[in-house]
Parts: structure tokens; C-alpha cells; sequence
């Protein structure tokens, strides 16, 4: 696994993304009501909307093209769509509020 540095909490608005990319990999972090952080790969698996362009309700994202709704927890399609997204786990320093994605090694090497 590696921990990739995104920059810091204060740079992603309430109910906002930011969008990383990693070569090919392109994940969008949100920043939930609350503060917490969620990280999913950037692509609806239905017609590749760009999810950091979507509504962000609760733990939800509503994609931007055809508004299926994806769990940010576990990039799960909700019914009566199917499908998933790649989620990726996020950390953030208490004391300096630098964030961290932490990516699967395959994940880089593959983009």
C-alpha cells in the first residue's frame, strides 16, 4: 500500500471534492458535512460521468450525467442501479490536517 500526500483538509469546501490523479488513476475525495473524507475512483461505472462533479447528499454521491447514486463508504451502485467504484481509504493528520490517500500498489502500477 502506498500513502500519497493530496494536500490539506482546508482546501476542500463542505460537500466538495478535489479530484487526484495518479497517472491514469483518477480517484475524487469529498469532504462530507461534518469533515469526514471519502475517496472513490472518479468514473460512473454506468457511463464514466465524473463523480467529483456530482451532488454530494450524506454519504452519497449523485452522478452528474444520469444520477445514479454511489455509497462513498464502499463505491456501491444504489438500487435500482448496479454496479461499484473503487474506494480508497483516507487519513488526515490531526495536528496539521495534511491528507493521505492510501493507494494499492497494483492500483498505480496499472494507470
Amino acid at each position: 500500500m502506498k500513502r500519497v500526500h493530496i494536500g490539506n483538509i482546508s482546501e476542500i469546501a463542505e460537500k466538495r471534492s478535489r479530484v487526484v490523479r495518479l497517472g491514469a488513476l483518477e480517484i475524487a475525495v469529498f469532504k462530507l458535512t461534518g469533515g469526514a473524507l471519502k475517496a472513490i475512483e472518479n468514473r460512473c461505472p454506468h457511463k464514466a460521468g465524473k463523480l467529483s462533479e456530482g451532488i454530494v447528499c450524506d454519504h452519497h454521491v449523485f452522478c452528474p450525467l444520469h444520477d445514479w447514486k454511489i455509497d462513498l463508504n464502499d463505491g456501491l451502485v444504489q438500487a435500482p442501479d448496479e454496479g461499484c467504484v473503487t474506494s480508497f481509504q483516507v487519513e488526515v493528520d490531526e495536528q496539521s490536517g495534511e491528507m493521505y490517500l492510501h493507494i494499492p500498489e497494483e492500483s498505480i502500477l496499472a494507470s
